[in-house]
């Protein structure tokens, strides 16, 4: 840490920092409590790290802010900001400018450049462009027991609350999906995609059944 600490590096309390040997960190970038740097890591310029993050054979760009972030053989690169509490599994790599909120998980795929997966959502063997939204609760389903599949969902794509990708599945440029879809057939560009059951609403159904009510 010593070392670091001459480079430029920002350790304000070393409490609970375990950094291997080896590691490359670049002035500028801070390192807060709790944080693991295991080996075959690197880690950029006016970065964040922490506090409670584990990284492990990750690369870490510029201006990252890693809150509570736990990384495994990924590249996160510039001004990525991710959590509290997003895990980013092996062979996943997000571009310049993403976003993870909190409870988000991606695993094996590929993520473009200012894509936001704001929270409660797996990205699982999927290739998203630049400039994607994921709503909350999204699910990419990539297993059918057998297999593992991977979708793919172009650039500009708006992808509504609580809406499950059935891969192998493709999603056009800009296209959006309404929120609590179960989508299992590909998305053209600029088409909004709607699949669910319509509401129905039985009027005075409360009145005849009377359910959850304590009786007298």
């Amino acid at each position: 840490m010593r070392q670091l600490k001459k480079k430029g590096v920002c350790i304000p309390c070393p409490d609970g920092i375990i950094i291997a040997d080896g590691t490359a960190v670049e002035e500028g970038t801070v390192i807060l409590p709790g944080s693991i740097i295991k080996e075959g890591c690197t880690i950029g310029k006016n970065s964040v790290i922490g506090p409670n993050t584990v990284l492990y054979k990750t690369k870490v760009g510029n201006g990252c802010i890693l809150n509570s972030v736990q990384a495994e053989e990924a590249e996160i690169k510039d001004g990525v900001t991710a959590g509290p509490f997003v895990h980013i599994r092996p062979a996943s790599v997000l571009e310049k400018g993403v976003h993870c909120g909190n409870f988000v998980e991606v695993k094996n795929s590929l993520v473009g450049e200012n894509t936001h997966i704001s929270h409660l959502t797996y990205v699982g063997d999927s290739d998203v462009g630049k400039d994607v939204n994921f709503g909350c609760g999204v699910v990419t389903v990539n297993f059918n027991g057998k297999h593992k599949n991977r979708c793919r969902i172009n650039d500009g794509a708006f992808i509504g609350c609580n809406t499950n990708l059935i891969a192998p599945v493709t999603i056009g440029e800009r296209a959006y999906l309404a929120a609590g879809s179960t989508v299992t057939e590909d998305v053209p560009a600029d088409a909004l995609a709607i699949a669910r059951e319509r509401q129905i609403n039985k009027e005075n159904w409360v009145k005849k059944k009377d359910p959850y009510r304590k009786k007298k």
